[in-house]
């Protein structure tokens, strides 16, 4: 096993499984679609959409981005999505988050037709995630994780495995989904007592607190397999870093995956393998080739 687990060869794996198979649904006159739904003009989220756009075009999907003033309500985010929903020419649905101030994002995401909802925002992908059955999208990152341990290898069967973090996005899906590869689980989280010691004692830490380098020597016992999933900007150098104080931490892992160029690679590609996986289980339903 790599010591440095990049997620760079994990996503070129995945956008070039996802260009295979959307080469596939197009010789049956299907092209995969993502549709976007933006509100304002946030520098962030056009960065994020030119590279959607990009990862997309690379894969030959097609996008198409619905904006809306920042000023937009409720009532027309809902209107824009189901727009979006009743097209058959769209397969996959995402939101811009978080939406402005004023806005109940929970609520605007439950209107996502789950079989639409390849960005796993929706309370039915959640379940889908909790109850194993393909109804909906894991959330993405939480999958990225699971990629990136599968590309490199890693046995999850009978490991034990601490998750710090425990958010609907990542920490709470991504223990299902270590739990249906027959891991043992434990999240962890700020109120865990002696978290330090519970990090200490798994085969596989993962760490998704968005807490700067917060976890150090301290969590981590020499062999173990650490993953860094948060992002943060360290307030003493002012750059971009992880929950993990890699420095500090690496000597001591066996692996361990780095910020940039780690999991937050995958998430992307991770995206477009969803959309894809989306046009192909909406188009084995026969109201759609009647």
């Amino acid at each position: 096993m790599e010591h440095i687990m990049s997620g760079l060869p994990v996503a070129a794996a995945l956008l070039q499984k996802a260009s295979e198979e959307a080469a596939k649904l197009k010789e049956k006159g299907i092209t995969p679609k993502l549709a976007l739904l933006r509100v304002g003009e946030s520098p962030e989220d056009l960065r994020y959409e030119r590279n959607l756009i990009k990862k997309a075009a690379q894969i030959g999907a097609e996008t198409e981005v619905h904006v809306l003033p920042e000023n937009a309500s409720e009532d027309d985010m809902r209107a824009a999505i189901w727009q979006m929903d009743e097209d058959h020419g769209v397969h996959g649905i995402m939101v811009f988050r978080p939406l402005p101030a004023g806005i109940n994002e929970e609520a605007i995401c439950q209107e996502i037709n789950p079989e639409k909802d390849v960005d796993g925002a929706t309370e039915s992908s959640l379940a889908g995630v909790f109850m194993q059955h393909e109804r909906g999208f894991a959330p993405c990152t939480a999958r990225a994780v699971m990629e990136m341990l599968d590309y490199y290898g890693v046995e999850l069967s009978g490991k034990k495995v601490t998750v710090i973090g425990r958010s609907l996005v990542v920490g709470r899906p991504l223990a299902c989904m270590l739990l249906a590869k027959n891991a043992t689980v434990t999240i962890a989280h700020s109120k865990t007592a002696d978290l330090a010691a519970e990090a200490r004692s798994a085969d596989i830490l993962i760490s998704a607190t968005g807490m700067p380098k917060m976890v150090d020597q301290s969590y981590i016992r020499e062999g173990q397999i650490v993953v860094d999933v948060g992002v943060a900007f360290d307030p003493q150098s002012g750059k971009l870093c992880g929950d993990v104080d890699f420095e500090e931490v690496e000597a001591l892992a066996s692996s361990i995956t780095p910020v940039k160029g780690g999991v937050g690679a995958v998430t992307t590609a991770v995206l477009m393998t969803q959309v894809v996986e989306a046009a192909i289980r909406l188009n084995r339903k026969p109201s759609w080739t009647d």
